[in-house]
Parts: C-alpha cells; sequence; structure tokens
C-alpha cells in the first residue's frame, strides 16, 4: 500500500474471500479488465487485483466467509462499466441490481461475483 493511499483514504486495502481461486482470478480479471496476480507466501495462495498506485486488494481463498449480504464493495469499472457489467454472467457471475444511477455519485451495477460475493461495478459516467 502507498503512503498516499494511507493518508488520503478511508479504504485502503480489501480482501474479498473466495472458494475457488482459478474461477475467481478469471472473473477479476475480466469484469475489471485488470491483471490478477497469483502468488504463494507460506503456505497461502492468493491473487492481488493490480492497483500500482491505487487502492488494492486480493482474492483470498476462504469460502467460509463468502457472502452475499454484509458490506458492500464499490469497485472501479470508470468509463466500461456497460463492458464490465456484460462479462459477469459469462464469467460466472450474476445481475443483481442492473446499472442504474446514483445521484450526484455517478453510475453502478450490484453483482454476484463467480463465488457468491455481493459486489458493486462503479463508474462516474454512464458508459
Amino acid at each position: 500500500m502507498s503512503d498516499l493511499n494511507s493518508l488520503k483514504n478511508r479504504v485502503v486495502w480489501v480482501d474479498i474471500p473466495v472458494a475457488d481461486l482459478d474461477r475467481a482470478q478469471k472473473f477479476y480479471a475480466a469484469v475489471l479488465a485488470i491483471g490478477v496476480q497469483k502468488e504463494q507466501f507460506g503456505e497461502c495462495s492468493f491473487c492481488v487485483l493490480e492497483h500500482q498506485d491505487g487502492n488494492g486488494g486480493c482474492l483470498v481463498l476462504n469460502a467460509g466467509e463468502v457472502s452475499d449480504k454484509g458490506v458492500l464493495i464499490y469497485l472501479n469499472v470508470d468509463g466500461r462499466l456497460h463492458d464490465a457489467a456484460a462479462k459477469v454472467v459469462s464469467n460466472g457471475g450474476s445481475i443483481i441490481t442492473p446499472i442504474h444511477p446514483i445521484g450526484p455519485h455517478g453510475f453502478r451495477a450490484v453483482v454476484t461475483d463467480s463465488e457468491g460475493n455481493r459486489v458493486a461495478l462503479h463508474s462516474t459516467s454512464d458508459k
């Protein structure tokens, strides 16, 4: 995590629980159109979401914590919301709430990922 993220943002990292690491890696790489790198640290395997200087996160193998309830995280797909939403179903997810405006805060679609987690795809524009 960069100092910029720690100083300027309230959310600096997110762990997304998954039941199948390979399936989740494919889903997030396709929907977010980013690199999702599998890593190993000791006996723990996980995937890091590409983030350069932005806020980051990873996919963590923990089927017992997968949930379609609880905290809703917003994932940035700015300028490609329709493309990202179109890739949800073909990569094992489902659309809970189709793309819709959220007032002055842009647009979102609420989806279930390939593992059963509820997440929001967010864009500042309806693109």
